[in-house]
């Protein structure tokens, strides 16, 4: 019993690391070229994405999300926030869990948010995402089948890995505005 705990925590250990590595060279390129590059991936994954882009109160943008767990798991992203079209800051999100779940990936996340006040409720730091909050896979069409809830609606693309579980719900996140010159 001893032994079988030890691999299991090897193995946690492991893709913990693996996500620490990841968060580092990332956190080492800037976060603007990301993030744009990141909502052109998600306009040419489905092109009626631009909608909601035009319709939104505003939407953060998080590039390369990771994610890993070996029944404790994880996640954590830096994105920036956009209103009207314009940065108005940076939010981090993360996540902590425990349950049936094995791997790691990384994928981009962008969060519509219908309404000022839905958006504003964000930059207070009053938003956590429900744990029945669906993310729709960003692809051509996908628009159509997504919808406000809770005041935002989630895409998601997947980037790289394997993980035996795919949910948005629990993120946490924190706004920082940005420091005006």
């Amino acid at each position: 019993m001893k032994q079988k705990f030890s691999k299991m925590g090897r193995a946690a250990f492991l893709v913990m690391m693996v996500m620490v590595v990841t968060f580092t060279a990332r956190a080492a390129t800037d976060l603007r070229v990301e993030a744009e590059r990141t909502i052109t991936k998600f306009k040419q994954a489905d092109p009626g994405l631009q909608t909601f882009f035009d319709n939104s109160a505003g939407y953060a943008v998080f590039p390369g999300v990771g994610k890993g767990g070996l029944i404790i798991g994880g996640q954590h992203g830096k994105g920036l926030v956009y209103e009207k079209g314009v940065v108005v800051g940076e939010a981090t999100l993360t996540e902590a869990n425990i349950g049936a779940q094995i791997g790691g990936e990384s994928f981009d996340e962008l969060i519509f948010f219908e309404t000022p006040a839905a958006l504003q409720e964000f930059k207070q730091g009053k938003f956590v995402m429900s744990a029945t909050a669906n993310a729709v896979a960003a692809t051509a069409g996908a628009e159509k089948m997504a919808k406000y809830e809770q005041g935002v609606a989630v895409f998601t693309l997947p980037r790289k890995g394997l993980m035996a579980q795919a949910t948005v719900g629990g993120q946490k996140f924190k706004f920082t505005p940005l420091t005006q010159p």
